[in-house]
């Protein structure tokens, strides 16, 4: 008898899986079923449709050749059956059977299976908010999500957009919204947007955004919104915003439902819960995607990271486990990268905040540099952080923001802690290098040089945040700008004093001996310079802080001073 296997699920972990059973055992009966009407689509392309760089929606769900993935796809290239608008109801474990029902039918089919794949996905979160229901408050969740929201730029003369939420999705829509000619408006009840960032790490993306036009207001919650119809405003914490649509972009649940009603173990994420070959508390039932839980590689502990990527690995996994294989998923960092207009934004492991929530004790740098050498015409900066555990030295974590290329960085960043290194072991990787593609020393090899000097206590470092609080508590040190006074009249921090690098030695009279020294220039190379000099001068209580003035993240003074 052949092997009949039944997918709930046709948008990433689904089809993967189907498609992979079909290739190793190609004798399979296996079924999909599909809520549906849109099979395998590229849900992450979402946002780049609604701005108009993915010119149709069949590009969506078109294989690289152009070729659409409709059913009819996957029956005659695939090998499987798709049954799309046809919801998964019921699963019988004890008869191993699935009840659906197709869009439009009354009646109820059933379909046996040897082996079950669970891919139901993940479901945007509604807030309880009054009124959520009005016209013209969206998600961007599917297809017919960013179908509604181009019809509506098309014929809307009005465009104020409030953005509730500030994930990747959200951040990703903001961007295509601003392109259509649309004033945005991100509202975020958590201190930042982008959560898989550090606060100052997100705090320059805001910055950046704002600077397109797009208003942040963090730390803000929403009410209520206003309308009879549709809606017309959103009352928040601080204040009423017009609004003519409204995306909520808060973030995204496991849809568990069919899978808690048959009684499987869902975990303490709240998403199904799973072994290493995606097997579920049932030996016969699988899950993958964005229903199912992961496993954290640093932590070793439960988590949910849901992304089409993981999707996809999952999915393969499952299929060749179902096929008699021995296949494991260990898990994810949770890595992610999205584009903020010019900037790439980027992180793998565990953020600073996340690694002392886990008892680790950190240390961490900020390195900004350009990813190529600074004499190629199309060198762009990238600020790099590094999160490294003290005692052992190796990476838990990095995170990128920038124009320049942060993503193979972070890729690069995420071997190294999938295979435990030390910084010390990073900053000796034989990694590629032209002028064209990166300085003679990688951006990630600096930064873990950076890490190395820290840790081995030739350099003290302080971070642009707890410089900030000693400014705001009028602590008494000295906050030594060693920059040129070129670059000292265009832009200044508060509470510096200028010393240019060069005129140090020769001042070094002026300088308290008395007091904490905290030194920076531009991006804290010659902040480093500086304070070796201090030290070899006699100098005690010297202090590098991390990136400098272009990883501040506060106000800055601009113009003669």
């Amino acid at each position: 008898m052949p092997l009949k296997v039944v997918v709930i699920g046709g948008v990433a972990a689904g089809p993967k899986a189907a498609a992979k059973i079909i290739r190793l055992n190609p004798e399979a009966e296996v079924t999909l079923l599909e809520k549906g009407r849109f099979i395998s689509y590229a849900g992450c392309g979402l946002p780049y449709y609604v701005s108009g760089m993915v010119k149709e929606q069949k590009d969506l769900m078109s294989t690289p050749v152009g070729v659409l993935r409709d059913p009819a796809f996957f029956q005659k290239v695939k090998g499987f059956k798709v049954l799309a608008e046809t919801e998964a109801l019921e699963i019988d474990r004890a008869r191993k059977r699935v009840r659906a029902r197709r869009k439009g039918e009354t009646g109820d089919l059933w379909l046996d299976y040897d082996k079950l794949v669970v891919a139901t996905g993940a479901q945007p979160v509604i807030p309880p908010i009054p009124k959520a229901t009005l016209e013209n408050i969206t998600t961007l969740h599917s297809v017919p999500d960013a179908d509604g929201i181009k019809a509506w730029l098309a014929q809307a003369k009005a465009r104020e957009v409030v953005m509730v939420g500030g994930g990747l999705i959200g951040v990703e829509a903001v961007e295509a919204l601003a392109h259509c000619g649309c004033h945005v408006t991100v509202v975020e009840m958590l201190p930042q947007i982008l959560r898989m960032l550090d606060w100052e790490m997100a705090r320059l993306v805001e910055r950046h955004m704002e600077s397109h036009g797009v208003k942040v207001m963090t730390n803000t919650q929403v009410a209520s919104f206003e309308g009879e119809d549709r809606v017309t405003g959103v009352l928040t914490s601080q204040g009423r915003l017009p609004a003519d649509l409204v995306i909520l972009g808060i973030g995204v649940k496991p849809k568990i439902g069919l899978a808690r009603s048959a009684g499987l173990q869902v975990g303490p994420t709240g998403a199904i819960q799973v072994d290493a070959g995606m097997r579920t508390s049932d030996p016969d039932i699988y899950a993958a995607g964005d229903c199912a839980e992961s496993t954290d590689l640093v932590t070793g502990m439960p988590c949910y990271v849901p992304m089409g990527s993981t999707a996809n690995k999952q999915g393969r996994v499952a299929a060749i486990n179902i096929c008699g294989g021995q296949d494991q998923f260990p898990g994810v960092l949770g890595s992610a990268v999205c584009r903020v207009f010019d900037f790439c934004v980027a992180r793998t492991g565990l953020t600073e905040v996340a690694a002392r929530q886990h008892g680790y004790e950190t240390t961490t740098v900020l390195v900004p540099e350009t990813d190529q050498p600074h004499y190629m015409p199309t060198a762009k900066p990238v600020i790099i952080k590094l999160v490294v555990d003290s005692r052992t030295r190796k990476l838990l974590g990095a995170q990128a923001v920038g124009p320049g290329d942060g993503d193979k960085r972070m890729d690069v960043a995420a071997l190294a802690i999938t295979a435990g290194m030390t910084v010390d072991q990073l900053s000796k990787v034989d990694l590629c290098y032209a002028p064209p593609y990166s300085p003679a020393l990688d951006n990630i090899i600096t930064a873990a040089n950076v890490a190395r000097n820290k840790l081995d206590g030739q350099v003290a470092g302080v971070t642009p945040m707890e410089v900030k609080a000693r400014l705001d508590a009028k602590a008494d040190f000295l906050f030594l700008d060693v920059r040129s006074p070129a670059e000292y009249q265009q832009v200044r921090l508060p509470g510096s004093t200028l010393v240019p690098l060069g005129a140090l030695r020769a001042r070094l009279g002026e300088l308290p001996r008395d007091k904490e020294i905290i030194t920076f220039c531009k991006v804290s190379l010659r902040g480093y310079e500086a304070a070796k000099i201090l030290q070899a001068a006699g100098f005690s209580n010297v202090r590098v802080m991390d990136g400098g003035v272009v990883v501040w993240p506060f106000e800055k003074s601009e113009g003669p001073a």
